[in-house]
């Protein structure tokens, strides 16, 4: 099965398990898209945007000596937006409802990054990021 396959199949995974998932992306820590489910458009933006506040976070983490990134949260008046580091290379970024429940979010979430992070990290071909959608 091919490394894109794979991490799609994982994402979708997460979304059935949350009824309040309205949306997925998997994004290299470089911006680059591997993959996404998202209503309405914007994927490569989200990924690039993603990768930003991965970054950010990360480096927010390391100042304040907080040790490493697990995630970021975003609250909006329509929802939330969670950023999952996915180990070095890959970032998780799921969308939820308002109303979603943040505890179930962030234990799928962290529990789908570690998969996503395992399945780079056994492909002996993703020395480099993910390859990108066609």
């Amino acid at each position: 099965m091919d490394l894109r396959r794979e991490v799609h199949e994982e994402m979708v995974l997460l979304m059935k398990r949350m009824d309040d998932v309205t949306g997925a992306l998997v994004c290299a820590v470089d911006g680059m898209l591997v993959t996404a489910d998202m209503r309405g458009g914007g994927t490569e933006q989200t990924a690039a945007l993603s990768s930003a506040l991965h970054a950010m976070s990360g480096r927010m983490t390391e100042l304040v000596q907080a040790g490493a990134l697990e995630e970021t949260l975003i609250s909006g008046t329509g929802g939330y937006v969670a950023c999952y580091a996915a180990g070095p290379k890959l970032v998780l970024t799921v969308l939820a409802a308002r109303g979603a429940n943040l505890g179930l979010l962030r234990m799928e979430g962290r529990k789908t990054a570690v998969r996503l992070a395992a399945i780079v990290e056994r492909d002996p071909a993703a020395d480099q990021a993910p390859p990108a959608r066609p």
